[in-house]
């Protein structure tokens, strides 16, 4: 749809602050000056691997996806929403003869509060999503921060013997990418990795949780799924690249390619693993030709639904780079912030990009959704001393009352790494934030 006027703000522009929401996981989210440049996309890769890929954004405006909120500067907040989560407009604000002029590109809803942005957010978010009691989490730990694709069993059960060695208190043990023989070939193992049954089994074995890692919507090149089912993929839809091969995606509306689906999670939770950290989600909304003639938010839900049987009721469905709104009711964590990296500033300048400084921001920015939504994922505790600011970035991790998982080599950890790791592996916090 074209973007229409739905709204303005009668005030002195260069008074104002704007809240702009991210469309998924990676994308920033926060609190800009009318005076401010909000951050944007470095490049064409990166709009479509951690912005909303088909509505970028053009200059002199501020943009939320889903989400856009003003304050004047009087100490109230007008507030613009995506009336539920199964239709999410982008919704844009520019100056026009001295005022703040709010455009849509679908329907939207307003919301006036008098109490501040915190609490209207606050107020928001419990408006989008019915009452739900979440369970503490225990903590975790994860191979990826430390081992990277390059993971291997006897990593995990090496960890798995530190931490109960060191009182870590590390409930769950999640096997990151790297196990892997392609993207998309969830089921087929590098040979390097050794045997996912035996980290899982020692794992479990130990009375611990297993976790594995997927990015089930995507499809490599490379992958035997990509060379033998092309008629599994969406047509058109282009995932971006990474681990050198451009990526395709999975058409969930494919009767064949939704019964892969459902079977490879079902496979992996008759193994013993019980949390599936969903990763790269966003590749589930991508336009493009599917099977059935379903919009991309719809296709989307419905692959989470697919994911939802394969690994059963019970199971801990955790999302990262995935589309905010559209998830809603469908996973119980949710990564809220871009990766965390052993650097405080992101290579390209580009805060959506791996780095604590993008980490923190929009981590913090988005603390209200935290057991109103899911259990906010702030991403992983890295604390050995190569880390830039670990200080800062354990203050952080601190204050949110979302997941905490360790990722460091524990060896690697020196006295006062090992000691505030230690201290910050407790449960998720059961009330809102």
């Amino acid at each position: 749809m074209p973007f229409a006027d739905v709204g303005e703000v009668r005030c002195r522009p260069q008074d104002a602050w704007v809240f702009e929401h991210g469309w998924q996981s990676w994308s920033p989210s926060g609190r800009y000056r009318w005076t401010d440049t909000p951050p944007r996309p470095a490049d064409g890769t990166i709009q479509i691997l951690a912005y909303r890929p088909d509505s970028p954004v053009p200059d002199g405006v501020f943009q939320g996806e889903g989400l856009l909120a003003i304050e004047p500067g009087d100490g109230s907040v007008e507030l613009w929403s995506a009336p539920g989560p199964l239709e999410v407009p982008s919704i844009r604000v520019r100056e026009e003869a001295g005022r703040l002029v709010v455009s849509a590109d679908g329907p939207v809803r307003h919301h006036r509060s008098e109490n501040g942005l915190g609490q209207a957010l606050r107020d928001w978010a419990g408006t989008m999503a019915p009452a739900r009691r979440f369970p503490a989490v225990p903590p975790m730990w994860c191979t990826w921060y430390g081992y990277w694709g390059k993971v291997t069993d006897a990593d995990v059960i090496e960890n798995l013997e530190l931490s109960e060695r060191h009182g870590l208190g590390a409930d769950m043990f999640l096997i990151d990418d790297g196990y892997e023989a392609e993207i998309g070939d969830w089921l087929e193992l590098r040979p390097e990795f050794g045997s996912l049954a035996r980290a899982v089994d020692a794992v479990t074995g130990a009375g611990r949780r297993a976790g594995i890692w997927t990015a089930p919507f995507l499809v490599g090149h490379r992958s035997r799924i990509f060379r033998e089912h092309p008629d599994w993929l969406v047509g058109g839809a282009y995932a971006g690249r990474m681990w050198d091969q451009d990526l395709a995606v999975l058409d969930v509306t494919h009767p064949d390619a939704a019964e892969h689906l459902v079977n490879v999670f079902r496979t992996l939770a008759g193994m013993g693993i019980g949390h599936f950290k969903l990763d790269f989600v966003y590749a589930g909304a991508l336009a493009g030709r599917r099977h059935e003639d379903l919009d991309p938010i719809a296709a989307y839900r419905l692959g989470l639904e697919l994911i939802r049987r394969g690994a059963g009721p019970g199971a801990t469905l955790h999302g990262c780079g995935a589309p905010m709104l559209p998830s809603v009711g469908l996973v119980d964590i949710m990564r809220v912030s871009p990766d965390i990296a052993p650097t405080l500033h992101p290579r390209s300048g580009d805060i959506s990009q791996p780095s604590q400084l993008g980490a923190r921001l929009t981590g913090a920015a988005r603390e209200f959704l935290h057991a109103r939504w899911w259990v906010n994922d702030p991403d992983c505790i890295i604390l050995r001393p190569e880390v830039e600011a670990r200080a800062e970035w354990a203050a952080h991790i601190e204050a949110t009352g979302g997941l905490r998982g360790s990722s460091d080599p524990i060896a690697a950890l020196d006295a006062w790494g090992l000691e505030t790791t230690r201290r910050l592996m407790v449960p998720t916090a059961t009330d809102p934030s």
